[in-house]
């Protein structure tokens, strides 16, 4: 094979950077360079190997097919070089671990059963924060999350699906003649304001509530539902101890709504003993509310 003189490296990563977000703007802002600069190391790189790189495109640009063919090696060889650092920079001994859960799930699901994982592994430093949506691992300093899985998830994240989205309406058994009635009010969460509307859509013999009035989290929701103050449409994750213990019950069951629930972590990360068991753990308490 021809050898061919490798361009600079921080030429190549401006590139990446750019072909990956897609604007020089957030190519800058990510690798802490000016817009400038990063546009300079593009015309390095394309005057170096003396090909066209991108081509502009309306107000944008995009890869030429040269491009293409370049950006795809370049990801894969900085992977690589981030999974072979992470392996040799990485302590053998276990450390602390942050898991990073959305709020609600953390507090009606995770934290009533985490006392049994700590059980099992007195030794693991395991922290717990809350966080929703989108994230940053180096940003957040989390270790992993675990997340409902409606948002794009970025390529150098690994996902493994836990269990899915399943909705329904819970009450207390006094509010039951009043929903059948219809003279009920419906409790719904801020995160999801067209809940209702798209449960009722499937249910068109379910009388409509009265109003919905919204909590800004799903655990606000299912507490008013448990204090009688209403119908929640809830996740069956939130709900399922209320459902378990009869104060609450879900006369319709729970429904798939199409979307899951999973463990996010990058795919660089080398897992010390402790986190394998959590993720573990984690798969084997979702699997069995995933089955009821």
């Amino acid at each position: 094979m021809k050898q061919v003189k490798i361009p600079s490296l921080n030429d190549l990563r401006a590139f990446e950077a750019v072909a990956r977000l897609g604007t020089v703007r957030a190519a800058a802002n990510e690798i802490a360079v000016t817009h400038g600069a990063v546009s300079r190391r593009i015309r390095n790189l394309a005057d170096y190997i003396e090909v066209q790189l991108f081509q502009v495109e309306g107000r944008g640009i995009r890869l030429t097919s040269q491009g293409e063919v370049l950006a795809g090696a370049v990801t894969d060889a900085f992977e690589l070089i981030q999974e072979a650092l992470a392996e040799i920079q990485a302590p053998e001994q276990a450390g602390p671990i942050l898991l990073s859960c959305e709020r609600s799930v953390a507090m009606r699901w995770l934290m009533p059963r985490l006392s049994d994982f700590q059980t099992q592994y007195p030794e693991a430093d395991l922290h717990l924060s809350f966080g929703g949506g989108e994230l940053d691992f180096t940003k957040d300093k989390a270790s992993i999350a675990l997340r409902r899985l409606d948002f794009a998830i970025d390529p150098h994240y690994q996902v493994d699906v836990l269990m899915r989205e399943k909705m329904g309406p819970v009450m207390t058994p006094s509010m039951l003649e009043a929903f059948e009635s219809g003279d009920y009010i419906g409790l719904g969460s801020k995160t999801r304001p067209e809940a209702w509307r798209d449960w009722l859509a499937k249910h068109p013999d379910v009388p409509k509530p009265k109003e919905v009035r919204y909590f800004d989290h799903h655990f606000f929701m299912v507490e008013g539902a448990a204090s009688g103050l209403g119908v929640a449409l809830c996740p069956k994750v939130i709900a399922f101890d209320y459902v378990q213990d009869g104060r609450l019950i879900d006369l319709y069951g729970f429904k798939e709504d199409g979307t899951e629930y999973g463990l996010i972590y990058p795919k660089s990360m080398k897992m010390n003993e402790f986190t394998l068991a959590l993720k573990s753990w984690l798969s084997q308490i979702a699997a069995e509310i995933d089955k009821l």
